[in-house]
């Protein structure tokens, strides 16, 4: 990305259909709050820079990006959750973007259509639409929506008759014939994006698709290693920004300034530097996605002197732990590999979801954390109620535990900051 800051995008907003009057005041909030979350912190590894450029053209540049190739006839297709294979779409000749929201906005249009008492990732994800502000939503020839949860299932059925939406059914389980239904959801879904596109996935184009992917989440595997030093040499709020930016970036650009981020993070290892004092107060944090501009959790933590070194969650781990397979020669192989990946995510939505509690008390050692934080969303009950697991493996490991239910709202903020203070003080 060159810079751009004088350039004018709200012509582009327009054509899009974009409530632009509305768009720039949610600008101006986003743009707040990351000045005050992330521009304050200090001793932030150089190559944060890029990512603190991406931020400032968060609805700007990659949207131009997304409208010319569009224009060339290029076909976008937008994600709802990591369980939609973006190596499917890029192998299709599409280009894949991340979608779900992570603030309040238009809930009384989204309360016109949705119970009061929804999660607050769907709410968010319905008033982004509803309120015509999001330009990732609007850039989208095809929404791909998928079964992780009943309120988003139902949700999707009404985003369907705004615009073009393919939902795919995930198995709640983990049995042979489980991944027999998912891998032929993958089938479905790249002859549907192959349609769209007009280009038929070849093995050439898969084996490519699934080696940039991989290396996408190679880099970020790296920065997620480099937490485990004390000092850490990355805030978690840094951490956390660059998975949640991996969901809309353009691929081989994000993993170049990603991997450049990891050896400036391995050298601080090296040097000694930290973003905070060795020996601070270490936190793991688990649960529901963060989804931008969700900083909340972790903006509480960090300014409470702890250091977050890790996220077990979809914007976390769960995004890059686990690679597809390279070694595959056909086309079904591949295929075959994809569905294996895919459905190895320990979503809450399983039964049962081991995996996820082994995973939590793995990285709480391995990340040497000295306490783990439950993070859920309100009326988010698969993992509400896998929390009295995830309490008693992670006390069974040793560590102590908190829970936190929260919104997107910032009306909780003194009493969260309470709570972690005390926390962290018993840690």
């Amino acid at each position: 990305m060159s810079d751009s800051t004088a350039t004018d995008y709200r012509e582009m907003w327009t054509d899009l259909g974009l409530d632009v009057n509305k768009h720039d005041c949610l600008l101006e909030a986003v743009g707040g709050m990351y000045v005050d979350t992330y521009l304050s912190q200090t001793n932030r590894p150089d190559s944060m820079g890029y990512l603190d450029f991406v931020m400032s053209e968060v609805h700007g540049l990659r949207i131009k990006e997304l409208d010319d190739f569009r224009k060339q006839g290029g076909k976008v297709v937008g994600t709802y959750c990591l369980y939609v294979p973006e190596e499917i779409v890029r192998a299709a000749g599409g280009w894949c973007i991340g979608l779900c929201a992570g603030a309040e906005w238009a809930y009384d249009k989204v309360e016109q259509v949705l119970p009061r008492n929804t999660c607050a990732l769907i709410k968010s994800m319905m008033g982004f639409k509803l309120g015509s502000v999001c330009p990732y939503i609007e850039s989208a020839d095809l929404l791909v929506g998928e079964t992780t949860c009943d309120g988003k299932k139902k949700a999707y059925e009404l985003l369907g008759q705004m615009q073009p939406m393919h939902v795919m059914e995930l198995p709640q389980m983990k049995r042979e014939r489980d991944l027999a239904l998912w891998r032929a959801e993958i089938v479905e879904l790249m002859n549907r994006v192959e349609s769209m596109t007009g280009s038929k996935v070849t093995v050439e184009s898969m084996r490519a698709s699934i080696q940039e992917v991989n290396d996408k989440r190679r880099a970020l595997q790296r920065i997620a290693a480099a937490r485990a030093a004390d000092p850490s040499p990355i805030s978690g709020k840094d951490a956390l920004l660059a998975t949640q930016v991996a969901f809309y970036d353009d691929v081989p650009r994000f993993t170049q300034s990603m991997n450049a981020l990891a050896d400036e993070l391995e050298q601080r290892v090296a040097d000694g530097v930290g973003v905070a004092p060795r020996g601070a107060k270490r936190v793991l944090i688990t649960g529901t996605p963060m989804a931008l501009p969700n900083w909340k959790l972790h903006d509480i933590i960090e300014r409470s002197g702890a250091v977050v070194v890790g996220e077990e969650m979809c914007t976390g781990s769960r995004y890059y732990d686990k690679l597809v397979s390279e070694t595959a020669t056909t086309l079904d192989e591949m295929i075959d590999d994809i569905a294996e990946k895919y459905l190895d995510v320990n979503c809450a939505c399983f039964t049962p979801n081991t995996g996820r509690i082994d995973d939590v008390t793995r990285m709480a050692s391995d990340l040497g954390a000295d306490g783990v934080i439950d993070y859920t969303l309100n009326f988010c009950g698969t993992y509400q109620i896998e929390s009295t697991s995830v309490d008693k493996a992670v006390r069974d490991g040793g560590f102590p535990v908190m829970h936190v239910d929260t919104d997107y709202s910032t009306e909780d903020v003194g009493q969260l900051q309470t709570r972690v203070e005390a926390f962290l003080e018993m840690i």
